[in-house]
């Protein structure tokens, strides 16, 4: 499944790219995210909760930005194991357009599950797929458009 969205973040380009590639910001507005370790500027280490009908899961995983192409569009990679639960992976691109004083992002995003996980239904992971992806770019927006410089 394919998720396309958009947001309007009422904020400069380049201080929408500092905050979408700063691991503080990413940890608040990562639904279900307990911890996250920055090991290199493309790589982070993650430990987040998730739900998926009756199947909850731990994770722990990595993200790495790949394709950077600051402050304009970056590929966020995600690949995390869930023990018994099973796995996910997937990646978003995101990318920043300015306009005016504020900044278009626009993301399509992509998941693959496995294990239990999968045995849950394909309709129900995508709903929880996309929402989790809505979520975290919405609070994304409400973080980063309600800062102050």
């Amino acid at each position: 499944m394919e998720i396309v969205g958009e947001q309007l973040i009422l904020r400069p380009q380049g201080v929408t790219w500092s905050s979408i590639t700063d691991p503080e910001v990413l940890k608040v507005c990562i639904p279900g995210c307990e911890s996250m370790e920055k090991i290199s500027d493309s790589e982070f280490h993650l430990t987040m909760g998730a739900k998926v009908g009756p199947v909850s899961a731990k994770f722990k995983g990595k993200i790495t930005l790949a394709d950077v192409d600051a402050p304009h569009a970056y590929t966020l990679i995600f690949e995390g194991q869930g023990g018994v639960a099973g796995f996910a992976k997937g990646q978003a691109n995101v990318r920043l357009l300015p306009e005016g004083e504020s900044t278009r992002l626009q993301y399509t995003a992509k998941a693959t599950i496995g294990g239990k996980l999968a045995q849950v239904g394909s309709r129900l992971v995508d709903g929880v797929a996309k929402k989790l992806a809505e979520n975290f770019f919405t609070k994304f927006n409400e973080h980063v458009s309600g800062a102050t410089d």
